[in-house]
């Protein structure tokens, strides 16, 4: 049961082959057994969740059942979700209990998912290896002596260790599809304004983004189902109609299902800094696209080696505006003692955040500053257009395009904590999506040697043109239904 897909959850939920209790109480059996040594969930309410469960079975019952009613979802925990603490994996919000749903919360609730949990992450998003969090690392199922990556790593681990069906994370710079590469599963980033943020706790508003976690393309097509569409609480929502997902899925089987697809691969994505094991991986899922009846297009972006300084001059510079709002006065964490207002406001914060919070409050408060506005955050909005202007060149040669998810497989816990640099070139190959606001999506292709000898998964990155994520998914399955990568799982977890 942990293994199956959600189609076939759905299926034997309908049938009545299983409930929606039993199979809820199987993943919560099994984050009782296994969560204490990963620390993947940082919060659990075992009634709320049961309560949710009986509640679908009485709505299957009815026969107003939904794709996904019944089945377990995890929650990372930046959504907010009624009645549940919602912390951001930070002190600063460790006793608060959210007033209302998110926006992906209430369609999922809509849909008649059951929520086993809110997952860890990195504090406020920020981080790839989710080290930051304040309520501890979460161990890679895979090797418990490595990190998942970030931020979402909570829900990564979560997924590859089969401590639910399928969970949600959110992507601002990388933070679904470089654990998704790292523990061996399908993440999905959207387009940026499909999948609402209300509710959804700011890291940086322009490049935040909420996605699916699991373990195949097709169950990331029918949580994108319930995921996508029309908020207008949202801001940066975009009207547009409702899609199916799923509707090209079944048309990708036969010898040749992706005769005519053009997959462009971008050299600056198979230079120096990828691992060469990696490379080795992703060669080898790039072949059997050939196979697939994919062509193959020899592309550039060439801006993308400028990716990395743009991100972390406009990511720290909006985090320093949003994380404002965390003062000590409303709601968070206040400190006990203090002499007046202005030292409440410093010591709360102080206390409040994590080291790498407040390195990024302090980059982005400098880069707003009179005196470097034009130097530093003027400067990195220009080259952010620039990267956007070179997918759009990009795409007149081909229609979606592939390259390493991660320069590396995951690394060990500890290993770069103390060199902040190397660890935000992980998203080397992430980031730049982001900035275009183009839709990005991992899926695992593979096995790479570690230092030590580990057998540790490898992803390969799909990137589709804005609003293609159908075209993706299709591209994704059509590889899944011919390599079995996706269905592994940890032997020690089995």
């Amino acid at each position: 049961m942990i293994n199956s897909s959600l189609k076939t959850l759905s299926q034997m939920l309908a049938s009545k082959q299983i409930s929606s209790v039993e199979l809820t109480q199987t993943f919560l059996t099994r984050i009782q057994q296994h969560n204490p040594a990963i620390n993947a969930y940082i919060a659990l309410d075992t009634d709320k969740t049961l309560a949710q469960a009986r509640a679908a079975d009485a709505r299957i019952a009815a026969g107003n059942a939904e794709a996904l009613t019944g089945i377990p979802f995890a929650q990372k925990d930046i959504f907010c979700a009624k009645g549940w603490k919602t912390t951001c994996g930070s002190k600063m919000l460790a006793n608060f209990v959210a007033p209302y749903d998110a926006h992906v919360i209430s369609q999922f609730d809509a849909a008649g998912a059951v929520n086993l949990g809110k997952t860890n992450m990195d504090e406020f998003a920020m981080g790839s290896s989710n080290e930051t969090s304040y309520f501890g690392g979460v161990k890679n199922p895979w090797d418990f002596d490595r990190v998942p990556g970030g931020s979402s790593g909570g829900s990564a681990a979560a997924v590859a260790a089969r401590l639910c069906a399928a969970a949600t994370g959110t992507d601002t710079g990388g933070s679904i599809r470089q654990p998704a590469s790292l523990c061996g599963f399908t993440g999905l980033k959207p387009t940026y304004g499909l999948v609402s943020r209300y509710g959804m706790i700011a890291f940086a508003s322009s490049l935040d983004q909420a996605g699916p976690m699991a373990k195949s393309a097709e169950d990331c097509a029918l949580m994108m189902n319930v995921m996508a569409g029309f908020d207008e609480r949202d801001s940066t929502s975009l009207n547009r109609p409702k899609e199916d997902y799923t509707r090209g899925l079944a048309n990708m089987v036969g010898a040749q299902p992706l005769e005519g697809l053009r997959v462009g691969l971008p050299k600056e994505y198979f230079a120096d800094g990828l691992d060469a094991d990696v490379a080795k991986v992703v060669q080898a899922a790039i072949a059997e696209y050939r196979k697939l009846g994919a062509e193959i297009v020899d592309i550039s972006l060439p801006n993308s080696q400028l990716s990395i300084p743009v991100y972390y001059v406009l990511a720290p510079a909006e985090a320093s505006s949003n994380l404002s709002r965390y003062d000590g006065v409303r709601y968070g964490h206040r400190a006990a003692e203090y002499d007046d207002l202005l030292d409440m406001y410093m010591k709360s914060r102080a206390e409040g955040f994590g080291a790498e919070v407040k390195r990024r409050i302090l980059i982005g408060t400098y880069v707003l500053s009179a005196g470097y506005y034009d130097a530093y955050y003027l400067k990195a909005q220009q080259i952010r257009r620039l990267i956007a202007q070179d997918f759009t060149e990009a795409f007149k040669q081909c229609d979606v395009i592939m390259g390493p998810t991660a320069p590396s497989t995951a690394f060990k816990a500890g290993e770069k904590a103390d060199d902040p640099v190397a660890m935000y070139l992980q998203d080397v190959y992430t980031i730049a999506t982001n900035l275009a606001g183009l839709p990005g999506m991992s899926i695992p292709a593979g096995f790479a040697p570690s230092t030590d000898g580990k057998a540790l998964p490898v992803g390969l990155q799909l990137v589709g043109n804005y609003f293609d994520e159908a075209r993706m998914l299709d591209v994704a399955h059509a590889y899944q239904q011919v390599t079995d990568w996706h269905l592994q799982m940890p032997e020690s977890l089995k």
